[in-house]
């Protein structure tokens, strides 16, 4: 199984990430360096995790996505996708791995509600409604993925995306990779910003973006069902 962190100036926080994972048995870890400014590759590679350093500034979404076509290219049968700036929590992996074991799901996302702001309940009620994945906590960057899973996310179309919850949801829920959730500890977050709720602005943005992707799918759906009704 292998560890997938993508970072973007996280020097404050990456070696104690990487520290808590090696503690807890998890020695296959890559760092997808999103073009940082600061020392994030360098302390990283001193941790003992292997870094992919990105030519210029992607966003997590595409960072993230480098860490899977690894995983692909290098035959894993799992990763887990983690956060650089220590909400995530080592011990809380094995909770992603039974429930995984135990639903036969190609998706296991790690849930916690409770950290959710305002912005972020608002979002979550909206799309869940618009888009029909049933997921509490649609933005949780914390997931482990299968490598049926794996090999979805590793196409060109997955490209396109630009953020790891909704979009990615419905192109999985298309290639019909079944998902599962599970309540998780989280911490809050130590350094950074979320790229989805720092500001008014970047949900409003967040929220039209995302919105697209949920009315495209729709009238996908709508044009493919009356294309059965003329057939019939």
């Amino acid at each position: 199984m292998l560890i997938v962190i993508p970072a973007h100036n996280e020097e404050a926080t990456i070696q104690d990430v990487i520290h808590d994972l090696l503690m807890h048995g998890y020695r296959d870890i890559v760092v997808v360096d999103d073009a940082s400014t600061d020392n994030t590759a360098q302390l990283a590679k001193q941790s003992g995790a292997k870094v992919l350093s990105m030519p210029y500034n992607l966003g997590a979404w595409k960072a993230t996505q480098t860490g899977v076509r690894y995983a692909y290219e290098n035959n894993y049968s799992h990763l887990v996708t983690f956060d650089a700036d220590k909400q995530h929590l080592a011990s809380q992996i094995q909770h992603l791995i039974d429930n995984q074991k135990m639903t036969n799901a190609n998706l296991v996302i790690g849930s916690c509600p409770s950290r959710g702001s305002l912005s972020r309940r608002i979002a979550w009620k909206f799309f869940r409604g618009l888009s029909g994945v049933k997921v509490n906590d649609l933005t949780s960057g914390f997931r482990l993925y299968d490598h049926q899973a794996i090999s979805v996310l590793s196409k060109k179309e997955a490209s396109l995306l630009e953020y790891q919850d909704v979009g990615v949801l419905l192109m999985l829920k298309t290639f019909h990779i079944e998902k599962s959730e599970v309540n998780v500890e989280m911490q809050r977050r130590e350094s950074g910003i979320s790229r989805i709720f720092y500001s008014w602005w970047a949900v409003i943005y967040y929220m039209g973006y995302t919105t697209m992707l949920c009315l495209s799918k729709i009238a996908k759906k709508a044009h493919l069902l009356s294309d059965e009704i003329e057939k019939v």
